[in-house]
């Protein structure tokens, strides 16, 4: 099984995620996603893992969230996903992916049902 985590090494509930997983002894690829965001593509595959909307995933307490107004309800998914993409501070924290599945490490323990 592939392992992923977006991680921001920075957060505390990201380190506790890695350190959550590296004890249960799974070595996932980490991806520190605010200089490596994911694609439009890949962004778009995790919400759907997650059964997430873009809006749900967005940390709105972020400058860029209300610079580039993204409250809009006019705004289509794609939108926002490009937005998240230009600006990977707005996405959430951290998510642990599978080949089928992911969670947000909200708390950590919220990942060990995925893997």
């Amino acid at each position: 099984m592939n392992i992923t985590i977006y991680h921001n090494p920075r957060c505390s509930k990201s380190r506790q995620t890695l350190q959550l997983l590296k004890d249960n002894n799974i070595e996932p690829m980490v991806i520190e996603y605010l200089q490596s965001p994911p694609s439009e593509q890949t962004l778009d595959k995790i919400l759907t893992q997650l059964n997430m909307t873009p809006l749900e995933l967005m940390r709105k307490k972020e400058a860029a969230f209300k610079e580039n107004r993204l409250d809009n309800p006019e705004l289509s998914r794609s939108e926002l996903i490009s937005a998240m993409v230009a600006h990977p501070i707005l996405i959430e924290r951290p998510i642990v992916t599978t080949d089928h599945k992911a969670a947000i490490g909200r708390p950590p323990e919220n990942v060990l049902e995925i893997i």
